[in-house]
């Protein structure tokens, strides 16, 4: 590192490249099908989302979401045609045996477990019930379908599976005499929300914005990254010196070595993950976002205020700094933390996304890969890492880790900060559409290499690689999206399409161009300098 340099990246650019791995492009469908799931007549209905409003002595209280059940009515897709019911416990509240409560004309709520579904639903309807609510012993919503001995399915009523924490809130609600009123329906969401496009638009222009980043915006011989630093005056060898001490250069066994530690890391997320553990997070990407975005600021306004950007100012300790870059920080510091106060607000997402935008394009001018080996190497590796922990963790942990982990489950809820978020805006179920880091980070890490390779090489814009590889890049994050609709939603490792689509077309490209043997055993540092980089310098 360069001397006096600030050491706030030393701790949280390892961090960060852990942690990025651990979040994916997550997605919900309001309704999807099960080939796994037995069907039989009269048991074969799709798995439909249902949103239960709630009053709570004829005051509302915040919607649920529930699933409903391969048997039973379909509860209405429009508010408008659905019917307000009261609720009532089932006594016993397993309903395996006939309710002693009066169900006659109201919505029953029983827990799972000691008898099938449909012996439930069977029971509940036979007294009169004209719903049913299934509380869950777990957060997830499970599918609830027939067993191989069941040969009877007349059910006449919507049956609805509701999270354990919702079941437990109307539970209590009952238990205090309290009145409970519901609305089931299933509102249809869009095909394609305009925030699917805005976060596609995101993700690529980080990519975009970090590659050219020391073209246009910063001045890569100076002190960039070390704002708070002495104010000192070098030639330009020593200036070529910081450069390349303020970089961090991937070599194999690194990257190697990098996505073992992440899958431990991912472990002790899976394993023992809680609200405090979250806090840690939140509180670390908090510093690492306060240094991007002060990075980021400083470099931009320096462009605008010319010469007074050289201004500078002695502060004990430190000695003398910029007096751009005093000034600048504590309205970072201010932001970090008021996002941090905020971050369950509804516009929360806006500053967790300038936080992580500012520090992925921070780190992706830090952190390189000096060839196409090395990046074969770190992506095959994360290619492999993502369908294991997605896809074939199930097998093992009966769940899919990573899935787990993005959500939440194992902290009430609350996930970690390293993603991209934007709400829907014409979805009537609400939520968001995430990306996460690692998923920009990996690819961008790549797209990025190739831009300044066709720098140092003076490649044209149709000749080079960086075009082509961003093109693949947002044609992979597009197939994301076509796979989660393919897949009824289901959580998509994204570097299972984003891999090939970057690192493919490269390969690909550079063979046909007879340049790979260029390109794998590239040396960045080696390599010839760009005319307008020894101008700066």
């Amino acid at each position: 590192m360069a001397k006096g340099r600030k050491m706030g990246f030393d701790l949280s650019i390892p961090l960060l490249l852990l942690l990025v791995l651990c979040q994916h492009c997550l997605s919900d469908e309001i309704s999807n099908d099960d080939s796994l799931a037995p069907k039989s007549p009269g048991c074969n209905n799709l798995f439909q989302l249902v949103k239960v409003k709630n009053w709570i002595d004829g005051i509302e209280g915040t919607s649920m979401v529930g699933l409903s059940a391969r048997f039973g009515t379909p509860v209405p897709t429009n508010e408008d045609e659905a019917h307000r019911m009261t609720l009532v416990e089932t006594n016993p509240l397993n309903c395996c045996e006939n309710s002693s409560t009066q169900l006659s004309g109201y919505a029953a709520l029983s827990k799972r477990g000691n008898c099938t579904f449909t012996t439930k639903a069977n029971i509940a309807q036979a007294g009169g019930a004209v719903a049913l609510l299934v509380m869950n012993d777990k957060e997830d919503l499970f599918k609830m379908v027939c067993s191989e001995n069941d040969t009877f399915f007349d059910l006449k009523i919507p049956v609805v599976m509701i999270p354990k924490s919702a079941g437990e809130t109307l539970h209590d609600r009952l238990s205090t005499s309290r009145k409970v009123d519901l609305l089931l329906y299933s509102p249809e969401r869009p095909l394609v929300d305009i925030s699917e496009i805005f976060l596609w638009v995101m993700a690529v222009g980080t990519i975009v914005c970090a590659s050219l980043w020391s073209k246009f915006i910063a001045n890569e011989q100076s002190d960039s990254y070390k704002q708070l630093t002495r104010k000192e005056t070098h030639d330009i060898s020593a200036s070529k010196v910081e450069t390349e001490k303020d970089v961090m250069h991937i070599n194999s066994k690194a990257a190697v070595f990098f996505i073992v530690l992440s899958s431990i890391f991912l472990m002790l997320l899976y394993f023992f993950m809680a609200d405090w553990f979250i806090w840690i997070l939140i509180v670390l990407f908090c510093i690492g976002g306060i240094e991007g975005m002060h990075i980021c600021s400083v470099a931009l306004l320096s462009r605008s205020f010319g010469r007074y950007a050289d201004m500078t100012l002695k502060v004990p300790i430190v000695g003398e700094v910029s007096l751009l870059s005093v000034i600048v920080l504590p309205f970072c510091i201010a932001f970090a933390v008021t996002w941090a106060a905020n971050q369950h607000a509804s516009y929360a997402w806006i500053g967790q996304d300038v936080l992580g935008i500012s520090l992925m394009i921070t780190v992706l001018q830090i952190a390189r890969l000096p060839n196409i080996k090395v990046a074969t190497v770190l992506l095959s590796c994360a290619f492999v890492y993502d369908i294991f922990w997605v896809f074939i963790s199930p097998f093992i942990f009966h769940e899919s880790v990573m899935i787990v982990v993005a959500r939440g489950d194992k902290s009430g809820g609350e996930s970690i900060p390293m993603l991209l978020r934007i709400p829907h805006f014409h979805d009537p179920w609400g939520g968001y559409d995430l990306i996460g880091f690692g998923d920009i980070l990996l690819p961008g890490l790549l797209v990025a290499f190739a831009a300044r390779y066709d720098r140092s090489t003076k490649k044209g814009l149709c000749n080079g690689y960086f075009l082509w590889s961003t093109i693949g890049y947002g044609v992979g994050l597009f197939l994301t999206y076509v796979a989660l609709y393919l897949m009824d939603g289901q959580g998509q490792p994204a570097l299972l399409y984003l891999v090939p689509c970057t690192l493919g077309v490269i390969l690909i490209l550079s063979f046909l161009r007879w340049e790979f043997k260029d390109l794998w055993f590239y040396e960045e540092c080696a390599g010839p300098k760009p005319r307008d980089e020894i101008q700066q310098a």
